[in-house]
């Protein structure tokens, strides 16, 4: 069944619910999560509004409107998630987040609220399914960073620093290296990780969450961390100072650390690093390698090709196809997404000296560049020749701030 009809079928099946039934809110909610889960959405969204509660779903990184319901007359529908995430259902005031209980085909389903003018506000997070996206080489890298991160891998020491916005596959990189990890150690690592919140288990690590009430944060928890032993550390994110100064300590005293981090390209995250008064030598000592990622829509087969440059939008390529639109791509024109990555390796080079200088983040791409790292940009005008995306997407996801980069 294709995306469309199965959106269609759910929508039917919800509106003909009976909001005044007890039982309601809980079929509603098993309906819209089967639902999400059958076409691959990452995220739904549920809005009260002023008419009734609002319903969308994210697929492919793009929020889809599914319809307005009404959230239930003697039952809630967002008190019956609550109530599966084990959430105070009393407390309407205050934000809350939960987990539901595992569901067939799915690791981990996430819940969290907030309250709103018409009432509290539920996304619920789908994680992907036990058997997807595993192992690097399962991920669409470019041959050769899915190359190179398996080399750094086998490495004693060091940071891999994994950087993109909120949903472009941070996390997924992360775990599917520490997978890598389990798999060639067969248990002969302490691998551990330390995370907020934990997404996703892995056999074979050790995983601990950060309890921030407690006084168990990312940081303090770091320096647990290091008494316990570990070769391999997972550190979920760098979001302050203290956090970041005990990655890259730890990744100079013998550890390999994993870790994610915002930042718009690999060489923007040297440059927020140092901003972060992290010192120089440390940035160019203990890091193996910075990952900035992208995740873009790739075309249906429907796609049409583009005679006018006009609507190539100034990106330097021959060749390009746009999204046309059909029944199976639920009109949107495109079905997946495809990664587009740089790997940034400060090896003993210029670009290692310019590093030590706080060189500003430019700078350092060119020569990053010229000691042959592929940017995204550059990944995005590719993509586009060969009819994987449009320009508009990679417009979307990349923007259009500088024109010039990307080019050949």
């Amino acid at each position: 069944m294709s995306t469309t009809s199965r959106a269609t079928e759910l929508s039917t099946k919800l509106v003909e619910l009976d909001a005044g039934q007890t039982a309601y809110a809980s079929r509603f909610v098993d309906l819209l999560l089967d639902g999400a889960q059958a076409v691959g959405a990452s995220d739904v969204h549920l809005q009260p509004t002023a008419t009734g509660l609002e319903v969308c779903w994210r697929l492919d990184g793009v929020l889809q409107k599914v319809g307005v319901f009404s959230p239930g007359d003697t039952a809630d529908v967002v008190a019956r998630l609550k109530v599966l995430a084990e959430l105070l259902t009393y407390r309407t005031d205050v934000p809350q987040e939960g987990r539901l209980r595992e569901r067939h085909g799915t690791t981990e389903i996430r819940v969290s609220t907030l309250p709103t003018l018409h009432g509290e506000r539920a996304v619920v997070r789908l994680f992907a399914a036990e058997d997807q996206f595993l192992f690097i080489d399962d991920l669409g890298l470019p041959a050769e960073d899915v190359g190179g991160l398996s080399e750094l891998l086998m490495e004693t020491s060091g940071a891999i620093v994994i950087t993109g916005p909120a949903g472009s596959g941070k996390t997924t990189l992360a775990y599917a290296c520490l997978r890598e990890l389990v798999r060639r150690s067969a248990g002969g690592q302490s691998i551990v990780s330390l995370e907020d919140p934990i997404e996703v288990a892995v056999a074979g690590v050790a995983q601990s969450q950060v309890h921030a009430s407690s006084g168990f944060n990312l940081a303090s928890g770091l320096k647990s961390l290091l008494r316990q032993d570990p070769e391999v550390i997972l550190v979920g994110e760098i979001r302050d100072r203290e956090t970041a100064e005990g990655v890259f300590q730890a990744s100079l005293t013998g550890h390999l650390v994993v870790t994610t981090f915002h930042a718009g390209s690999a060489a923007e995250a040297i440059s927020r690093l140092g901003d972060m008064q992290i010192e120089p030598y440390q940035l160019r000592s203990g890091i193996l390698a910075i990952v900035s990622q992208r995740l873009v829509r790739r075309l249906c087969d429907c796609a049409l090709e583009i005679a006018s440059d006009e609507r190539k939008l100034g990106l330097p390529v021959a060749l390009a196809k746009e999204a046309a639109g059909c029944e199976f791509c639920l009109e949107t024109g495109y079905v997946g997404r495809l990664v587009l990555a740089e790997m940034l390796r400060p090896e003993p080079s210029r670009l290692g000296r310019e590093i030590l200088s706080l060189t500003d983040s430019p700078r350092l791409e060119e020569l990053a560049v010229d000691s042959g790292m592929t940017t995204i940009w550059q990944r995005g005008c590719e993509a586009v020749e060969i009819g994987a995306t449009s320009p508009a997407e990679i417009r979307r996801v990349l923007g259009f701030a500088d024109r010039r980069r990307g080019s050949k």
